[in-house]
């Protein structure tokens, strides 16, 4: 405790000598054993605006998330395979994770080699960024650097984000229709299969 408690004096400190600030302890006794549960407030002032540090219990090193289950990626793949049935088109459907690691891909019969590729691009775009793919097209043009140098990332249509909570847990791409608009339109099938599931 009383490491912690000198440590944090000194970052007041080294303020103090850095930028004229006043560093002043308050709160519980360094000494006091208990005094990390009471917690220990380090104040300083500077120019009559307060600086205030507060130690004690530690914030968790552990977060919790969620994700798209198994028998929900089956279920959006199979809806997009059944759209792109029915628009006679010859798709795959990439879903990726939060992460952007791919946890299914689904070749449609006859899908060219170039779709698996551009679908599982398509999704890590689209839980990248938390939007459709075809809306982050202004963004990916011109010769300054921009979003589409980043490795890995497709700005045509045909990815979209799946949300929970208000934040993107994964992505489905597709590829394979002869627009990106006819694959987004596909991919939007997929997410309309477990819409009422998300939460």
């Amino acid at each position: 405790m009383n490491f912690k408690i000198g440590t944090a004096t000194a970052a007041l400190a080294a303020l103090a000598v850095v930028g004229g600030v006043t560093a002043t302890q308050t709160g519980a006794t360094a000494a006091t054993p208990g005094a990390a549960q009471a917690g220990v407030t380090l104040a300083a002032t500077q120019g009559g605006t307060a600086v205030v540090a507060q130690a004690g219990a530690a914030a968790s090193a552990v977060t919790q998330s969620s994700v798209l289950t198994a028998d929900a990626a089956l279920k959006i793949a199979e809806a997009v395979q059944q759209e792109a049935a029915k628009q006679k088109q010859r798709v795959t459907v990439a879903i990726v994770d939060r992460s952007g690691a791919t946890r299914l891909i689904l070749k449609g019969d006859g899908a060219g080699p170039q779709t698996e590729e551009s679908a599982r691009r398509k999704a890590f775009t689209a839980v990248s960024f938390g939007k459709a793919t075809s809306e982050l097209s202004g963004g990916a043009s011109g010769d300054a650097p921009n979003i589409s140098d980043i490795p890995g990332t497709l700005f045509l249509g045909g990815g979209v984000p799946v949300v929970s909570g208000g934040a993107p847990i994964a992505g489905i791409g597709v590829g394979g229709a002869p627009s990106g608009a006819i694959d987004e339109t596909i991919a939007q099938a997929g997410l309309k299969a477990v819409a009422g599931q998300l939460g």
